[in-house]
């Protein structure tokens, strides 16, 4: 039986001698009273007793009841709203409330997956520079979600001002702690040092460049003071997360997995490869979610953000995702390079920007994994109470409208 006061603490078996209860203020407790006799109204129980009850720095009081008005979804904004940030519906954004929808039919867990096949072909066939690729491709994604888990909780979901947005992106913050959680599985199930591993974003200067990049395009977010209404804050804002949306999730995650499916092209770790496409699965909504946020600021607060700012977004981002991967394919692989790798990346950044509205940063780019929408896309799910194959109930790619 659970223990509600201490779930992780088993429940004191049936019959066993109760805990004391919180002494209550009563008349048997207090013997100055008369058994019958009302408390004093000073005795009476205080809800803020101690408590400094404050809110935008006034004292907290009871509303005239001619202020108390109905919410109109109509005056909802993504940021510096007017409404009350508690009341869900009606729906402003109804769009946010199907992202939520269908991130929650992707449930999955790393458990779910078999990975025996991996640990056999990790340390018997792939070959060093197929590890090589293997471990730096885990050694960056585990650091990048955890500053991506961060970075939405801290600096994103705060300043949303409907809770529909604000709804998926609590989900959003589970999913990157999901996708932490796997690649943690995937490299205790290989048998990685796992503390080597995990230091490389710090002693590995080409892991490490992305990382920085990244932390300097959205620390500056990440305060709770920012004033949206401040033009400058909130350009700013919107360069962050036209970054984290459009490059970070978009781009670099994205294009992250290829050299892993790249490896199950071939028949290679297949389990994480199958990890990494319910991972690809989250990632395209989390990156599609982002875009179209971005987007209703755009429209909602007059704002565009400055090309030259984005000029300089595309080309540093590009920068250290060429030195990344002239890393980890600083050796190429077997149907597999640095240079599919870079072309693959300027193809999805085109994407990503003719989603947000933007120009193009690469006119004319080709995709070079012509294979990769296609690979990466999950088809089949397991049912894993039944232990048989079904098909995917949502279906198979993902719209980036």
């Amino acid at each position: 039986m659970l223990n509600w006061d201490d779930p992780l603490t088993p429940a004191p078996p049936a019959g066993s001698p109760a805990q004391p209860a919180e002494r209550e203020l009563s008349p048997e407790a207090n013997p100055v009273l008369a058994p019958n006799e009302p408390l004093p109204a000073a005795a009476q129980p205080n809800p803020l007793a101690g408590v400094e009850a404050e809110m935008h720095g006034q004292p907290l009081h009871t509303p005239d009841p001619a202020d108390l008005k109905p919410i109109n979804p109509d005056d909802k904004r993504v940021v510096n709203g007017l409404t009350d940030v508690n009341q869900l519906a009606p729906f402003k954004y109804p769009w946010a409330w199907e992202y939520f929808l269908n991130a929650n039919r992707n449930h999955w867990t790393p458990l779910d997956i078999n990975m025996n096949q991996d640990v056999h072909d990790y340390h018997h066939k792939l070959t060093l520079e197929e590890r090589h690729v293997y471990e730096n491709v885990l050694a960056y994604l585990t650091t990048s979600d955890i500053l991506a888990m961060r970075n939405i909780g801290l600096a994103v979901m705060e300043k949303m001002s409907a809770p529909e947005l604000q709804i998926y992106q609590a989900r959003q913050v589970y999913e990157e702690s999901l996708h932490t959680w796997t690649y943690q599985h995937c490299i205790e199930s290989i048998g990685l040092d796992q503390s080597e591993i995990y230091n490389r974003y710090r002693v590995v200067p080409e892991i490490n460049g992305k990382i920085q990049l990244a932390n300097r395009r959205l620390n500056s977010v990440l305060r709770p003071d920012i004033d949206l209404n401040d033009r400058d804050e909130l350009h700013n804002f919107l360069m962050a997360y036209i970054f984290f949306a459009g490059v970070f999730e978009g781009c670099w995650f994205y294009n992250g997995f290829s050299p892993i499916f790249a490896l199950q092209r071939r028949g290679l770790m297949k389990g994480t490869a199958e990890q990494l496409q319910y991972i690809m699965r989250d990632e395209v909504l989390h990156a599609s979610f982002g875009i179209r946020v971005a987007k209703q600021i755009m429209v909602e607060e007059e704002i565009q953000p400055d090309p030259k700012a984005l000029k300089l977004m595309w080309e540093e981002s590009e920068a250290a995702e060429a030195t990344y991967a002239g890393y980890i394919l600083r050796d190429p692989i077997l149907g597999y390079s640095k240079e599919d790798h870079i072309g693959q990346y300027r193809f999805i950044a085109n994407r990503r920007a003719k989603n947000l509205g933007i120009e193009e940063p690469y006119p004319g780019a080709e995709p070079t994994l012509t294979w990769l929408d296609e690979q990466a896309n999950l088809r089949k799910e397991k049912n894993f109470f039944e232990t048989r194959v079904t098909e995917y109930q949502t279906g198979g790619a993902l719209k980036w409208d």
